[in-house]
C-alpha cells in the first residue's frame, strides 16, 4: 500500500510559477513509477510527467515543467514555470508498481488567472 499527499496549489496569474509536492508513504521502496498527472472538468486524466527509469513529460508540459525527485523525503516535485490559464485543473499524484497497482492523491488545485 502507498498513500500520497498532494500539496501546493494555489491561484497564480499567467506567467507565474508553482510548485507543486507529493509526499508518499508505505511501501514506497516498491514504487516503480512516480509522477503527475492533471483533470480538467468533464475529461478524464491525463499524463503531465512521470519518473521511474526514465522521465516522461507531456508535450504540453516539455520546457516549462520540470519534475525532480528527493528519495530521502519521499517527495516528488513538479515545477511549473510560464504557467497558462489552459493549465488550470486538479492535479493529481499517482504512482505505480512492478504487480501493477496504481494509487492516486486526493488531487490540489492549480487556478491559473489574472
Amino acid at each position: 500500500q502507498v498513500q500520497l499527499v498532494e500539496s501546493g496549489g494555489d491561484l497564480v496569474q499567467p506567467g507565474g510559477s508553482l510548485t507543486l509536492s507529493c509526499v508518499a508513504s508505505g511501501t514506497i521502496s516498491e514504487i516503480h513509477v512516480i509522477g503527475w498527472f492533471r483533470q480538467f472538468p468533464g475529461s478524464q486524466r491525463e499524463l503531465v510527467a512521470t519518473t521511474g527509469s526514465n522521465i516522461r513529460y507531456a508535450k504540453s508540459a516539455k520546457g516549462r515543467f520540470a519534475i525532480s525527485r528527493d528519495v530521502a523525503k519521499n517527495t516528488v516535485y513538479l515545477q511549473m514555470d510560464s504557467l497558462l490559464p489552459e493549465d488550470t485543473a486538479v492535479y493529481y499524484c499517482y504512482a505505480n508498481m512492478p504487480n501493477g497497482s496504481e494509487y492516486w492523491g486526493q488531487g490540489t488545485q492549480v487556478t491559473v488567472s489574472a
